[in-house]
């Protein structure tokens, strides 16, 4: 089977990309956004093919996989056949929709050609889905190992372009947690984060590390922070519960059903999360107990198989 699929959102598509299919992943002489081609940063089986539009125009493809709106333009202009109409296709949502509960109207809503595919049960909760087939496939982690130490008394934080993000990943609570724990700001574009935020630099550092060093480097530090407000659930989050990290995160969309009790503290009151942080400073066979907890809970809900399993169901379902 020959599936479409860009080059987007390159964590949840590196677990994608080792079922048992191969991947036609578009590629530009610019390498753009919409011809990224195979990743450069991940790991990739061969069967992860990079396709010119010239040449998808003659490939043989069995189901496309969307995952933004202009996509569906796209692979009609590049294919010549239409997503839903001429070939099988799902549409995966990532996010979390903008703007109030009643504004959140699915760009696929008046499709009923396409499954809307929802990588957490809130998003599939809160998108207006319209008349669209729903379905829910969590995340699925490749397990980087338990690597947590916690040498490091620190807090470590995952945020890409911080900055620009600002409220939506709780850049500005930073100072607040910064004065709980020494911070580690993993993520694109944090270089500089300290000085924009007035956190002394000793307080919050700016980690723009390649891939391959970035598990590592978190396992090192003490306990991971999530200040995300309103984003789906960050991978990164689950990336430290299958390190061994004990988390402190903000009871915000998904985050509860992640993290289950002995796993770590979720919560939205600022007295409960300063204690949670300063508890795992204090005691680092706390913080040991407790990661292990939360690698277990990440590894019995959001292992690869069970992911490569129900897109497998999925996808039998879709091209039947």
């Amino acid at each position: 089977m020959n599936i479409l699929v860009w080059h987007v959102h390159g964590s949840w598509l590196t677990s994608f990309v080792q079922g048992p299919y191969t991947f036609l992943v578009p590629v530009l002489p610019d390498r753009g956004p919409d011809g990224l081609g195979r990743a450069r940063t991940w790991q990739w089986p061969e069967s992860v093919r990079e396709t010119t539009p010239e040449e998808l125009r003659e490939a043989d493809i069995d189901l496309m996989v969307l995952q933004r709106p202009h996509e569906l333009e796209l692979a009609h202009r590049w294919t010549g056949r239409r997503p839903g109409i001429d070939v099988p296709a799902v549409y995966v949502e990532h996010n979390a929709p903008h703007g109030t509960a009643d504004g959140s109207r699915h760009p696929l809503a008046d499709r009923t050609d396409i499954t809307l595919v929802h990588v957490t049960h809130f998003n599939r909760l809160m998108w207006d889905n319209g008349r669209a087939p729903t379905d829910v496939v969590e995340h699925g982690i490749i397990d980087p190992g338990h690597l947590w130490t916690g040498e490091e008394p620190r807090a470590a934080v995952v945020v890409n372009e911080p900055v620009r993000r600002g409220r939506t990943t709780g850049t500005d609570l930073l100072p607040t947690f910064a004065r709980w724990a020494p911070l580690d700001a993993f993520g694109m574009r944090t270089e500089g984060l300290a000085d924009h935020l007035g956190i002394p630099p000793g307080r919050c550092r700016g980690r723009d590390l390649p891939q391959g060093e970035l598990h590592p480097a978190m396992a090192r530090c003490r306990l991971y922070v999530h200040p995300i407000r309103w984003t789906s659930l960050g991978l990164s989050l689950l990336e430290a519960m299958f390190l061994g990290m004990p988390v402190v995160a903000l009871d915000t969309t998904e985050v509860r059903e992640a993290v289950p009790d002995g796993a770590g503290v979720v919560s939205n009151r600022f007295d409960v999360l300063e204690d949670a942080v300063r508890g795992f400073l204090a005691d680092p066979a706390h913080a040991r107990l407790t990661g292990e907890a939360a690698r277990a809970a990440a590894q019995a809900r959001y292992g690869e198989r069970r992911f490569r399993d129900d897109w497998e169901r999925l996808i039998k379902e879709v091209t039947r």
